[in-house]
């Protein structure tokens, strides 16, 4: 009995970090659509940069579920890997590397922290700059700011640097999370080539996009 209700429990908490991983996986998809316009028009940039920052459903309701949910998905996930070394405890008498698993799969806990790090500095720049800018100091509405405010952020060759380092893990991160998700939520049909396809496809499009978007505005734009 006692090993039923730990078989479910895991189960639940696999099911639990899956869903968070997609629903974080789609704000990320926004984010970067909304950062692309920055490479092809200024004003569309400040226009959607402008509407995301000032309207109150996605400040006061979708922001806090964001920031819950990454850390909701960190957390299960360090809870899930502690799990796993706990049914392992005894180490294998012999590690073939990728024989066994992919490296992304292996290192799931090491990138997501490197991310999770990096999501820190992150929500620091731009996210506790909005909440200074706009509640403690109080300034006026500017609507054009958010353009001049994004090149500066790729000003540092070290910034813009450890910006795409982040990228690349999260790219290893998606690589296995994104079909381990699906899994995960009992997604296993004629579509799953599919899905996975388009999971590996995410995996590089998105993060490969980011990392494009930040050498564009360091090289061009400073």
């Amino acid at each position: 009995m006692a090993k039923s209700t730990f078989l479910s429990s895991s189960i639940a908490r696999k099911v639990a970090m899956a869903l968070s991983g997609l629903f974080l996986i789609t704000f990320l998809a926004l984010h970067f659509f909304i950062n692309l316009t920055s490479v092809f028009s200024e004003e569309v940039f400040n226009a959607c940069s402008h509407f995301m920052g000032y309207n109150p459903l996605i400040q006061f309701v979708m922001q806090p579920i964001l920031v819950a949910g990454v850390g909701f998905h960190f957390v299960m996930g360090i809870i899930l890997e502690a799990q796993n070394n706990k049914a392992r405890p005894v180490a294998y008498a012999k590690y073939n590397g990728a024989a066994n698993a992919s490296w992304a799969s292996r290192n799931m806990i090491v990138s997501g922290l490197v991310v999770l790090a990096f999501l820190g500095l992150h929500m620091y720049d731009f996210w506790v700059h909005e909440i200074v800018y706009k509640y403690v100091e109080v300034n006026a509405i500017e609507e054009s700011r958010y353009y001049s405010e994004l090149v500066a952020k790729f000003e540092s060759p070290i910034r813009t640097g450890l910006y795409s380092i982040s990228f690349l893990l999260l790219s290893l991160h998606l690589w296995h999370g994104f079909s381990s998700a699906f899994q995960s939520v009992g997604f296993n049909n004629k579509f799953s080539k599919g899905v996975q396809k388009f999971g590996y496809a995410f995996a590089i499009i998105i993060p490969f996009g980011f990392i494009f978007i930040a050498l564009f505005h360091h090289f061009f734009n400073n």
